[in-house]
């Protein structure tokens, strides 16, 4: 008896744990941007500098940097919550300040590019929310338009208005 109860009470724990709901995204972390890298072309001394895509979304023109990043997104009904720290400019005479951006969320739920596109379809909040002066910002909103029911390699990129992406949330598996 007492290991039957045991045993109820465990798994009533460890259902506790799991997520209401198999269909939500959980991101923790992100990764700030760095917008170019460089090495050595064929000729072995001609640089090539090459552009930090993600997907097909392009950066920045300068290193950005974020504290922390949370979100949670439900694919059910598309409604996505960020929560984001210290989204700052990592480079440039501007460093350390937010240079008055405002950012949107996009999730990207594909690896596949069908021409004559250049990027998957994205799934955006709108309107974008300014950052705030620490570079915190938060958004709560639902992604445009829907996103599938099944988000096959899940990507989350903060973007400014312009699309160039500033950070990518990092999945929690």
């Amino acid at each position: 008896m007492k290991a039957a109860i045991a045993a109820a009470f465990s798994l009533a724990a460890f259902a506790s744990a799991l997520p209401a709901n198999a269909d939500d995204l959980k991101f923790k972390g992100g990764i700030g941007v760095i917008p170019v890298s460089s090495g050595v072309g064929a000729a072995a001394t001609a640089e090539v500098v090459n552009r930090n895509l993600v997907r097909g979304v392009q950066p920045p023109g300068q290193i950005w940097v974020i504290e922390d990043l949370k979100a949670d997104i439900d694919l059910d009904n598309g409604r996505v919550r960020v929560d984001g720290r210290g989204l700052l400019l990592g480079g440039g005479n501007g460093i350390g300040t937010n240079a008055n951006q405002s950012v949107r969320a996009t999730l990207i739920c594909s690896t596949v590019i069908t021409p004559p596109a250049t990027t998957p379809p994205l799934f955006d909040t709108d309107p974008p929310v300014p950052l705030e002066a620490n570079g915190d910002f938060r958004i709560d909103d639902v992604l445009s338009p829907l996103p599938p029911r099944v988000c096959e390699s899940p990507v989350l990129l903060i973007r400014n208005p312009g699309g160039a992406w500033f950070a990518a949330g990092i999945p929690k598996l």
